[in-house]
């Protein structure tokens, strides 16, 4: 007899979570104006609105945190995450920031320009945002598999090389300063970029004179799917194909909240000493001083642990494992995802989850808002709230996929949450024909309008 596959740790310490009823619920999102960012966390029973900074630490994170550095300049801990972050990626420059959007922040004050081009893989909302507050324009080039839920395809955050040379043929090489490659890419489903793939847009870009940056936040996810996944790779360790990975880049930029496993944080590593002196006075503006940048000595004590500990084969296993678990049981009940399973999340298509909504009426947040009234459990729109709406016209974009995330904290919830998330997504799916109505705009922000949103019901 096989011997079961069982989580490698043991839980050490617990937190209560509220249960509560429908009643209740109906009270809360209404008061919330129907955005669940705006929701409070004790209201929420499963919180799956992110992975970005929800996670449970280790013992040894625990550890290192008490042992941090607080010194202003030239702190230890700031040290020990140099080394850390130069071992596993290869990069010898460091700038830390309190988080991800941080660093982009810093790095595009640097080498962005009005009317640039940002060609990529889906960029996510903050990064689309930094890059159309500088009135530049981010180019998804992102390969249309994507785009099939039902498509197997391994790799479904693979750039399109013919789309990625028209931009490059179509645009001066001056207004294009990098090709960016998010890993995983979260827009199209926490999905992977395949080594053969990077590979392949490292040298288009080379050809056209066009740097390769990483958007970063999972790249140990991604360097699990390419052992899993990819031929030649399954002999080597994670940290041999992150090494891999990252020869091909310019440089990266981190939000330490996912694949950190830190609950604060990011920082951008690179290689150009003369893009690090400019980016270093845009951190001390923006941020702090070059060995803090916005983040306690404790907090990259722990920080620099946690890289050490995302690259490891039996924590990724564990991690993408519990995913994988929740969507093939959400698959196997006809619920439509995105499939293979992604990295961090399961993602919902709710324009055939919820097909009698009108695509105006925001039909992913719809269908998160139903799922949190089902069973207090919380997600969140990838869709046309999160697309926003077009800097010039000021119309809706509508992509290609209305998704629900249902992103996965990592070291936190049981298989048994798990099952209690399939089962309400499940109810939910088993009367989507009764749902006719979507939502409206009352409020919203000219940029990033999904955080701060309201809406009533039509």
């Amino acid at each position: 007899m096989e011997l079961p596959w069982a989580e490698p740790y043991r839980i050490k310490m617990v937190e209560s979570i509220a249960r509560s009823t429908r009643e209740q619920r109906e009270e809360w999102i209404k008061r919330s104006k129907y955005n669940l960012f705006k929701l409070n966390s004790d209201e929420v029973f499963i919180d799956l609105l992110t992975d970005s900074g929800t996670g449970a630490m280790s013992d040894a994170q625990w550890a290192a945190l008490m042992t941090g550095d607080e010194s202003y300049a030239g702190s230890r801990s700031y040290r020990m995450l140099h080394k850390s972050v130069e071992e596993i990626t290869g990069f010898p420059l460091l700038l830390p920031v309190h988080q991800g959007r941080a660093a982009e922040n810093v790095l595009f004050s640097v080498l962005l320009k009005e009317d640039m081009v940002i060609p990529g893989n889906a960029h996510f909302d903050t990064t689309k945002g930094h890059i159309e507050m500088r009135r530049a324009h981010a180019v998804d080039c992102t390969i249309d598999e994507a785009y099939d839920i039902y498509d197997a395809h391994p790799f479904k955050g693979n750039i399109d090389l013919e789309k990625l040379e028209r931009v490059y043929k179509e645009h001066d090489k001056e207004r294009i300063p990098f090709c960016l490659i998010t890993v995983t890419c979260n827009t199209s489903g926490g999905q992977p970029v395949s080594m053969e793939n990077i590979r392949a847009v490292k040298e288009l870009s080379d050809r056209y004179g066009v740097p390769v940056w990483f958007d970063a936040a999972r790249y140990a996810e991604n360097a699990y799917f390419i052992q899993q996944r990819e031929e030649g790779y399954a002999e080597k360790s994670v940290r041999e194909i992150v090494r891999e990975m990252f020869s091909y880049g310019q440089g990266m930029t981190m939000s330490s909240k996912k694949d950190g496993l830190v609950n604060i944080g990011g920082f951008i590593a690179l290689r150009d000493e003369e893009i690090y002196r400019a980016a270093s006075n845009f951190t001390i503006i923006y941020e702090g001083y070059v060995t803090y940048g916005g983040m306690s000595g404790r907090d990259m004590a722990a920080l620099a642990v946690g890289l050490q500990e995302s690259a490891g084969e039996d924590y990724l296993e564990t991690r993408i494992e519990q995913v994988r678990y929740l969507g093939e049981k959400l698959h196997e009940a006809g619920v439509p995802i995105q499939y293979p399973v992604g990295g961090h999340a399961v993602f919902v298509d709710a324009t055939k989850f919820l097909p009698n909504v009108p695509k105006e009426e925001y039909i992913a947040q719809t269908l998160a808002i139903e799922l949190y009234l089902e069973a207090g459990v919380r997600g969140v729109e990838i869709g046309t709230l999160l697309a926003d709406r077009d800097p010039e016209t000021r119309e809706n974009r509508y992509p290609r996929l209305e998704l629900l995330r249902l992103a996965l904290p990592r070291r936190t919830y049981t298989n048994n949450h798990m099952d209690y998330v399939a089962a309400a997504l499940i109810r939910v799916y088993e009367r989507r024909e009764e749902i006719t109505k979507g939502y409206k705009i009352v409020y919203e922000p000219e940029i990033l309008r999904h955080f701060s949103v309201e809406l009533e019901k039509n």
